[in-house]
């Protein structure tokens, strides 16, 4: 699938190496000698990263997984685990000797808790990891980097109707409402830059950006989990904003194929046509979030919400919440009801065409259907569990806002009366 790396390109197992923090020696993993084009996956672990590391395999393209926790099963014949975190730039340079592409989707600061609790953490992940991702593949002479990004780095809260990577920019920096999307961004601008750079010996660094929304497949319990404690909280039991909000979705399947065409589109038979660009990739379908989860109101013995609470209520809900959590962490550690960021994400318009990925990758997404996941997440997922307290503070919060609400009206309209 990829190509070979040229001489230029090859490393003679047992090299010493003097830069500045890199390991004085090192070899290729023995189950990997005799194979062809090579691969790593950061975060290979993740629900995204072991698909990607099947596909491959499949391909006959050589895994080396590298991810900060344990490895829980069997590998696969052709796929070598390393256990390191992608801040260590030592064992990510080990790692990554006879690399050919990296495909970094390493990151940190995805749900509630994370986004409210380790801003520090999030930032030396995101930022700091991509660093060190990029300057490996420099100091490696890796030719190709495709990085997992997010449509956040381009979305905050603001309609986006049918948006394409000419018309839309980045949010700026201090308009981001948590900290996982602002490092996403910064992440993703630092990739896209080293595109072009020259390797040691010859050659350039060829990089670009994948954008997905929210993923869902079989295997995947991340989203379809915060989606099913949301309901089990009450969150659900009314249809929050207009009922015309549109989203994308992305079945991993379709995120896989994506990344696999991206590493073919960084390739001389391409003339590097994805260099420096970055990618909006989803189903190619625009849903509503109530009818899509259907499925999973009906499995979970939910039905449909009919009664409408405006947005802004739920907006200023979250915000209280954030507040209050803020506030509560140095005494006690209370999980997120809501953010502003899943707030965003859920209830308001945000759309984004393929037309891209369709014509420079050749990215043709397949039709897949939720009720395959909803059967697996039964089967796998967390059970349910009593978010009685919690109902009764998201309504209490809620109540809250309408009560101000009521009186800043009460407050502008005596005024205009005396005026």
């Amino acid at each position: 699938m990829f190509r070979q790396r040229e001489d230029i390109l090859q490393r003679k197992s047992g090299e010493k190496v003097t830069h500045r923090g890199e390991p004085s020696e090192w070899r290729i993993p023995r189950q990997m000698r005799s194979l062809g084009p090579k691969a790593m996956i950061t975060g290979g672990l993740g629900y995204c990263g072991s698909q990607l590391s099947r596909a491959l395999l499949q391909e006959g393209i050589g895994v080396v997984l590298l991810d900060r926790r344990e490895l829980q099963s069997e590998l696969p014949k052709g796929a070598v685990f390393f256990q390191a975190d992608v801040r260590d730039y030592e064992k990510v340079f080990q790692a990554s000797e006879g690399i050919d592409t990296i495909f970094h989707l390493a990151s940190f600061g995805l749900s509630g808790g994370e986004q409210l609790k380790k801003i520090k953490e999030i930032d030396s992940i995101n930022v700091g990891g991509t660093k060190v991702v990029i300057d490996v593949c420099k100091r490696q002479r890796i030719p190709r980097l495709i990085y997992t990004s997010t449509v956040n780095v381009v979305f905050a809260g603001e309609t986006i109707v049918d948006g394409d990577e000419a018309t839309v920019s980045y949010v700026p920096l201090e308009q981001q409402v948590n900290e996982y999307s602002r490092t996403k961004a910064i992440a993703e601008q630092m990739v896209l830059a080293a595109n072009g750079s020259l390797l040691p010996g010859g050659g350039k660094l060829r990089t670009c950006a994948i954008r997905p929304p929210g993923i869902y497949g079989p295997e995947e319990l991340q989203h379809l989990s915060r989606l099913a404690r949301n309901m089990e909280r009450g969150f659900f039991h009314v249809r929050l904003g207009d009922p015309g909000i549109l989203t994308n979705w992305v079945h991993v399947k379709n995120l896989v194929q994506a990344h696999i065409l991206a590493a073919k589109a960084l390739t001389p038979e391409t003339d590097y046509i994805a260099g420096g660009q970055a990618y909006f990739i989803n189903d190619g379908e625009e849903v509503n979030l109530f009818e899509w989860l259907s499925p999973l109101f009906e499995r979970l013995g939910y039905q449909k919400p009919w009664i409408h609470i405006p947005v802004f209520l739920v907006h200023l809900t979250a915000v209280v919440v954030e507040k209050v959590q803020t506030l509560l962490l140095p005494i006690v550690e209370i999980p997120p009801l809501i953010t502003r960021n899943e707030m965003h994400n859920m209830w308001v318009t945000h759309t984004f065409k393929i037309d891209k990925a369709q014509a420079q990758l050749g990215y043709v997404p397949k039709k897949y259907s939720l009720d395959d996941c909803v059967d697996h997440f039964l089967k796998k997922g967390p059970r349910p569990r009593n978010f009685f307290l919690q109902k009764y503070l998201f309504l209490l919060v809620l109540l809250t806002g309408i009560i101000a609400l009521s009186v800043k009206f009460t407050q502008v309209r005596d005024f205009l009366l005396d005026s």
